[in-house]
């Protein structure tokens, strides 16, 4: 393999079957690596090598292995230990205790993949002696078993993502109600308090992303207590959002005709958020350019 050309890491995620794994390739999705799930040990060095082609932009790679693959499974631990000698590919373990195993496996009312026609603790049993040896070549145990899948992502994200990778994605829709509600939004604003530029004979034609619209909205004094106010409300709940590990979130901004008010304050909010190391903001307009 060609160190040099491939991705920054590449990450194996195994573990116990109701440990977490699902969760944990989630988290791994969000940070934006290139996760392949329930793949056959087998097809994981031709993978890492596929990954290292100069033409094959993977990115962060991470392979979900587990016991689903039956009789190709049996290779697993000599493929995942040899290559584990390089040091750009790491292995994430996922735990827990038998107990909290049997639970998760009763509230879903599905067997054990190993289970067969026994209990649960036999596919269990069974499980954590094909896991031993790749368990203790693992170069991170995570145990889950009192971990909900908020705190699991938390700890995955935490072990795994760069320096500003937390950051909660906030898009800023400008909309207008004569239009519908939008669907996919988190949380709605109403600037029909404000005056409406469309009844300024000189603004009526322009939009809130021009600057004589732009001036005549932010300069209302219920604008820039809106604003003050609104943004104050945002410092409390981004934050409990990327606590949640909501990582997107959607703050739609509405006026009547989608043209004006909602337009220029979408802006605004975007240019106030900017600055702001912990978010990224974009901005949409929803309903700019229908008549």
């Amino acid at each position: 393999m060609t160190a040099s050309a491939g991705p920054q890491r590449v990450l194996i995620v195994t573990g116990m079957s109701g440990a977490g794994r699902s969760t944990a390739a989630n988290a791994l999705e969000d940070l934006g690596w290139y996760v392949v799930d329930n793949l056959p040990p087998q097809m994981l060095p031709p993978l890492v090598e596929l990954s290292r082609e100069p033409d094959t932009a993977m990115g962060q790679l991470a392979a979900v292995i587990d016991v689903r693959g039956g009789a190709l499974f049996t290779r697993a631990t000599e493929v995942i230990v040899d290559l584990a000698k390089d040091p750009s590919i790491q292995v994430l373990f996922l735990d827990t205790t038998d107990d909290t195993l049997v639970r998760r496996f009763e509230q879903v009312r599905r067997p054990h993949p190993l289970q067969e026609d026994g209990t649960l603790l036999d596919g269990i049993g069974r499980e954590r002696a094909l896991m031993h040896a790749i368990r203790e070549q693992s170069n991170l145990v995570i145990d889950t078993s009192e971990m909900n899948i908020h705190q699991l992502t938390t700890a995955v994200k935490a072990a795994y993502g760069e320096e500003g990778d937390a950051k909660t994605k906030l898009t800023v829709m400008s909309f207008g109600f004569k239009y519908g509600l939008p669907s996919d939004v988190d949380m709605v604003a109403d600037m029909r308090f404000l005056p409406n530029p469309y009844w300024e004979e000189g603004l009526r034609h322009s939009t809130g992303q021009d600057d004589p619209v732009v001036a005549y909205v932010t300069s209302q004094p219920e604008a820039q207590q809106f604003l003050e106010r609104y943004l104050a409300v945002l410092d409390t709940v981004l934050p409990g959002y990327a606590k949640e590990n909501k990582t997107y979130a959607t703050l739609a901004i509405g006026c009547t005709g989608g043209k004006h008010r909602s337009v220029a304050m979408a802006e605004e909010i975007r240019q106030r958020l900017g600055s702001r190391h912990d978010i990224q903001v974009s901005v949409k307009h929803r309903d700019l350019g229908r008549e």
